[in-house]
């Protein structure tokens, strides 16, 4: 599934997790996983430490959260992930996290508008209608299909999904959801905002959806993290 060795993609994921909760899109209960073959993930383990992760809290699991390897459960949520790869053969990887600024905008109805370029890359963003936690397969499975065909999806006062062919793409999507909700939020206190054109949104998917971009905004957040 990848030219990344699994001891390399743990790494990874946990680099990509303990970005997300320095950057405070991730609490104490978001989790990312990589799908490694059809049927089995790498996520951490529900009750680690984000902020001090290493890969003894990644677990193996298959995609009925059955433990294959590690030392610990992995989260109850699996069924999130779980649900995005049995839907989408095109996705490796998945951030689910529970950003502010994003559910800010669920919570009251508001809609994500594309305010930013890099925002625009997951727009327009389908809600799923419910602040119900995903912890059984139905539920995992409608939440897949709001997602669609999407890189994005938001869930009504809980928080955001986000997938990508690797963690990479997936943790600078997340990125880009939660700066634009931002952006948006506070231009709202002031007035309205400008929202991109289609003409705009194509413009700036064109320059902007490129493996060398993602990977130097991903770098740009891994040369801040503390060396534990």
């Amino acid at each position: 599934m990848s030219d990344m060795t699994e001891s390399e993609l743990k790494q990874q994921l946990v680099d990509c997790i303990r970005m997300l909760e320095q950057s405070d899109t991730i609490d104490y209960n978001g989790h990312c996983s990589v799908r490694i073959a059809e049927d089995r993930m790498l996520i951490n383990i529900g009750s680690c430490q984000r902020s001090r992760l290493t890969v003894a809290d990644i677990c193996t699991i298959d995609m009925s959260g059955k433990l294959i390897e590690g030392n610990g459960n992995p989260p109850l949520e699996f069924h999130l992930h779980a649900g995005v790869y049995r839907a989408r053969a095109d996705v490796k990887a998945v951030v689910h996290a529970h950003p502010k600024w994003s559910t800010f905008l669920s919570m009251v109805g508001a809609a994500y508008l594309p305010v930013y370029a890099q925002g625009s890359l997951v727009y327009p963003m389908p809600l799923l209608d419910t602040a119900a936690s995903i912890n059984n397969r139905a539920i995992a499975d409608k939440l897949a299909a709001t997602l669609g065909e999407r890189p994005a999806a938001m869930m009504k006062s809980h928080g955001a999904v986000l997938v990508g062919k690797d963690i990479t793409e997936a943790f600078v999507l997340a990125n880009y959801l939660e700066e634009n909700a931002y952006r948006q939020y506070m231009a709202m206190q002031i007035g309205k905002p400008y929202v991109l054109t289609d003409a705009e949104i194509a413009q700036a998917r064109e320059k902007l959806w490129t493996p060398t971009l993602f990977k130097r905004t991903w770098d740009h957040f891994h040369a801040k993290l503390p060396v534990l």
